[in-house]
């Protein structure tokens, strides 16, 4: 895809891009106009005005042009148009009535307007423009180790080279006055070329740059911004802006222009703030104004010795105000009451609307999710066959009856489970007996704290329980000292 702005070709491409779509010739005007008295239709006899404006090296430098031909160029198509000994190429930026209105704008009269418009831009001049442009970058390369081997101090900040290559406009920047002659006669015998010095301030500067501000978008003087008007601090404080520097200066260095935007509103908003109420009289003494505030139509004051500030409204300022003049001192200023709202405070006002987020209760969900539990409880009690009442019930029977039954020596229970065991007694054969080799003295730590002899017979696995059919009930054994062997 193309720039937009661009003119289109006869093969539909925009004119002067190139293959994969990119635009070369800078085409794409950044400061640019909407013509909105283009499909306006003239009226019988009437002629187009003969005057075009036409807008140069992307948009950042814009001429009137004379049009004397049979053609009437649209909005976007490229030209050719009268250079410095030679021809200059650029895309028309506004046609019509509103030229009209451009020219009144910057104070410039038809009569004045000289240069002229060729003709429509061929494949050639504008084959020709592409390769000049390219060679804009090296330019400023060289341009800039020259200006710095003969110590001036200026600062080159952009070379637009003519359509045709013969002229070259160096754009510079400089604190003092500085003298370029000699600069001069360099950069013509190097480049070959007319030389023209034009010097800009900080602003234009920054505009031929680009760039993205503080607040996220493309810098105002890089895109719509054409004048730029002085800026001080005093704009700053009509905002009850804090003088920071670092906050209040853009990428020029300089203070950001669009501190101008809502001055005007500012000023209007301030009339109705009373003037010459910087001190007022009380009985406790004199009160100073601190700060405005435009937004809630209040007055901040303090005593001399005090630090605590008074929050007055405009009414009752006048009140004092008008019982100064008269020699009377009122008791107290009475302040407005403002509600706290942790660590800010506001004044009591009806918004017209409720804040809903974070009023929303969970208890719904958590309702949901109980029911959930309970059907997937209940399903797996009928997959078994019982109900949750009997599952409660089992293990209470079973741990009565275990109660019951008499407990034998080393805390073991007749039917040989242990004491924690619930498990069913299952049928299990008899294992293989297998000798058990003699050791040493070894205690074992039983309920009546002597020690075994090793054990004989079967030897159960897991739980140790036995059947009722394999053998019964294991008598107790008796114990005492083992065997020593040597």
């Amino acid at each position: 895809m193309g720039c937009g702005n661009c003119a289109k070709g006869t093969d539909g491409k925009p004119a002067g891009c190139k293959s994969n779509g990119g635009c070369s010739t800078g085409g794409c005007n950044r400061l640019n106009v909407y013509d909105w008295l283009s499909g306006l239709p003239l009226h019988d006899g009437a002629k187009p005005y003969p005057v075009m404006e036409v807008s140069f090296n992307k948009g950042s430098r814009k001429e009137f042009y004379r049009n004397n031909t049979h053609i009437i160029p649209e909005k976007g198509q490229w030209i050719a148009v009268e250079g410095v000994g030679g021809i200059d190429i650029g895309q028309v930026s506004l046609t019509g009535e509103l030229v009209k209105l451009q020219m009144k704008k910057y104070g410039i009269k038809e009569k004045d307007v000289t240069k002229r418009i060729h003709r429509v831009a061929t494949d050639t001049d504008l084959e020709m423009f592409r390769v000049n442009k390219a060679k804009e970058q090296e330019l400023l390369v060289r341009s800039r180790a020259i200006a710095r081997s003969l110590n001036l101090e200026m600062k080159l900040a952009e070379v637009e080279l003519q359509a045709d290559g013969k002229k070259a406009t160096f754009f510079y920047t400089a604190d003092q006055r500085v003298d370029f002659r000699e600069l001069i006669k360099m950069y013509a015998n190097d480049f070959r070329v007319k030389v023209e010095m034009k010097q800009i301030g900080a602003r234009q500067e920054s505009g031929k740059v680009g760039g993205i501000g503080s607040c996220g978008r493309e810098l105002c003087c890089a895109t719509w911004l054409t004048d730029f008007k002085s800026v001080n601090t005093t704009a700053a404080r009509y905002q009850n802006l804090s003088i920071n520097q670092t906050k209040l200066s853009g990428q020029c260095g300089r203070l950001k222009c669009c501190l101008n935007y809502e001055l005007d509103t500012y000023i209007d908003a301030l009339s109705v703030f009373p003037e010459q109420a910087d001190v007022i009289e009380t009985t406790n003494g004199k009160a100073f104004l601190q700060k405005r505030d435009i937004f809630k139509n209040l007055m901040w004051y303090s005593y001399k010795e005090s630090n605590k500030q008074y929050p007055l409204s405009i009414e009752r300022v006048k009140e004092i105000l008008e019982l100064n003049k008269k020699g009377i001192q009122p008791d107290e200023l009475q302040p407005v009451e403002l509600e706290a709202t942790g660590s800010k405070t506001a004044i009591k006002v009806d918004a017209g609307f409720v804040n809903d987020v974070g009023q929303i209760s969970l208890r719904s969900l958590e309702k949901g999710s109980k029911k959930k539990s309970k059907s997937r409880n209940k399903g797996r009690s009928d997959s078994r066959g019982q109900q949750p009442q009997q599952r409660q019930a089992q293990p209470q029977q079973q741990k009565q009856a275990r109660d019951g039954q008499p407990r034998q020596e080393g805390g073991r229970r007749p039917d040989g489970n242990k004491g924690g065991g619930n498990r069913p007694n299952r049928p299990q054969g008899d294992r293989p007996q297998q000798p058990k080799q003699a050791q040493g003295n070894r205690p074992e730590q039983r309920g009546s704290g002597e020690n075994r002899p090793p054990q004989q017979g079967n030897r159960q696995g897991g739980n140790r329980n036995r059947s009722k059919g394999g053998g019964g009930n294991r008598p107790p054994k008796p114990q005492g000292d083992r065997p020593q062997q040597g």
